[in-house]
């Protein structure tokens, strides 16, 4: 066994609070559809209203059916009611029409420009597609529109949060207990803010009473999970860790945070029998592949242990991992994707592009379907066509994953402009992104801005980053740049703590 100075752990460990409940106005990091909307005060007749009020229900329920035929009697009494194309759009992105969703939502604004409700769903369609940064001005136009909305309120509070805003968010979640103290983003955002101030017993007790939990909302689970590993209590964290990553299964920060419960209770056979399968991934993490190399290392595994470890001092492989997945992964796919999955790994790519042929035409508005479409054409070596897919999918969702393959063919295009903008972009519109974080410094560093790389590189340790050998070198690297000798050595020494020990066979062996 290794044992590993207490300098290298702290840093490495950093604030789990800080670094991963950032995902907030999003709620599940990659949400599945558009918020429920907001109640201001629809105008129109009352059969209209009516009309509206019931789809949205019939929505809720997930009767899209039903919703849709009593959307369709709403406009055949007002085709030009901004309300109506708002719950329309909803309709649309729920039933997997992205594209005419957006174009649903464009009009409702179009016909009203000041309409809070248009505005907030705007909002939330710019924070998917185009970041935080980006989505805040619309929220705060939301909120001025309609100044005493709950819902507005509470979406403004949580992006401020989520950009490391926390006083300016602090504000707003007073507004908001004054506007609705019932309101059940209350007591979540209080317990938010109270979890990063350190304060874990006062968050518990305010998210309880939330009743989010209660309600299986996946932000709210995720904090659950975040504050029993805040408190040590790993066995409780990697339970409510793993049923919510059961239901995200493509959910990367949170399988880490899963595989880190597992490691810091000690199931070292249970993370190796979650995760291996993962980490023979070409775009497994530094991260992962150092808890299960740790795994292995205390199980005294210590050549499976050395060659993971090894990875994970090499960096993060440059190559994508086009339809990459584990059998956990894709036994909750839909089946065409788990067909097109099978079939790119076994190299057979005409069958995998008379799917995706079939896949467009039966689902030509969606932008899940455009995305993944794009990877089969990347697998083909069709770069050109896969851009063209990656950016109207991207017209509506911009995940971390689309933001890389986009960013791999701009530069397989030797277009490095384009590239590095879409990387600033991500890394200003998602700041808790410390892999974006950790691209972008490593770009710095080509450009010998050495400052720039220390700043950002500092700020990544700060969100959890501190475990990745490759940043920690990255990082000595700025310092030396800077001719700052004690702080180069002290990174240096902390990246060689977690490199791991070559080991040779004994004689007995």
């Amino acid at each position: 066994m290794i044992c590993r100075p207490e300098s290298a752990r702290k840093i490495a460990r950093s604030s789990l609070l800080a670094g991963c409940a950032l995902a907030l106005a999003a709620c599940s990091g990659a949400s599945d559809e558009v918020e429920a909307p907001t109640r201001v005060q629809v105008q129109g007749s009352d059969e209209l209203i009516a009309l509206i009020e019931q789809a949205r229900d019939a929505m809720e329920e997930g009767d899209l059916v039903e919703a849709g035929n009593l959307l369709d009697q709403a406009f055949a009494l007002d085709s030009e009611n901004p309300a109506l194309w708002i719950a329309i759009a909803r309709l649309r992105f729920r039933g997997g029409e992205h594209l005419a969703a957006l174009e649903a939502a464009e009009k409702a604004l179009e016909l009203d420009p000041q309409s809070p409700l248009a505005l907030h769903l705007r909002a939330q369609m710019v924070r998917d597609a185009h970041g935080l940064t980006d989505a805040l001005p619309w929220f705060e136009a939301a909120h001025q529109a309609a100044p005493r909305d709950a819902d507005i309120l509470a979406d403004l509070a949580a992006t401020l949060g989520d950009l490391g805003r926390n006083r300016e968010m602090l504000a707003r979640v007073r507004q908001l207990a004054e506007i609705d103290p019932k309101h059940p983003k209350v007591h979540y955002l209080q317990a938010l803010l109270a979890a990063r101030a350190g304060e874990p017993i006062l968050a518990r007790a305010l998210l309880e009473r939330s009743g989010m939990i209660d309600r299986n909302v996946p932000a709210a689970l995720l904090l659950d999970g975040l504050i029993d590993l805040d408190e040590t209590n790993y066995d409780s964290a990697a339970q409510k860790l793993t049923a919510l990553f059961g239901r995200q299964p493509g959910n990367v920060r949170l399988m880490e945070l899963v595989a880190l419960a597992l490691y810091r209770g000690g199931r070292d056979e249970e993370l190796i029998e979650r995760f291996t399968e993962r980490t023979g991934l070409l775009d497994a993490s530094p991260y992962l592949l150092t808890l299960v190399g740790r795994a292995y290392e205390r199980l005294d595994d210590r050549a499976t242990a050395a060659a993971m470890l090894n990875r994970a001092q090499e960096g993060r492989e440059r190559r994508l991992a086009v339809l990459g997945s584990t059998s956990e992964g894709l036994a909750v796919l839909p089946e065409p994707t788990r067909q097109l999955r099978r079939m790119i790994a076994s190299d057979d790519l005409s069958g995998a592009e008379r799917i995706a042929t079939s896949l467009r035409r039966q689902f030509p508005g969606s932008a899940d379907i455009h995305s993944l479409i794009g990877d089969v054409s990347l697998a083909a070596d069709d770069p050109e066509q896969a851009l063209e897919l990656y950016q109207v999918a991207a017209q509506i969702r911009r995940p971390w994953p689309l933001t890389k393959r986009i960013i791999t063919v701009y530069r397989t295009a030797g277009d490095q402009a384009a590239a590095d903008t879409l990387l600033v972009r991500h890394v200003a519109g998602e700041p808790h992104n410390s892999e974006a974080i950790l691209m972008l410094a490593e770009r710095s560093a080509l450009a010998e801005d050495w400052l720039r790389v220390a700043v950002l590189l500092d700020y990544a340790i700060e969100l959890g980053a501190g475990h990745d050998p490759a940043l920690l070198r990255l990082r000595a690297n700025a310092a030396e740049a800077l001719e700052r000798e004690e702080e180069a050595e002290r990174f240096a020494s902390l990246a060689e703590d977690l490199h791991p020990i070559d080991f040779a066979p004994s004689a007995g062996e």
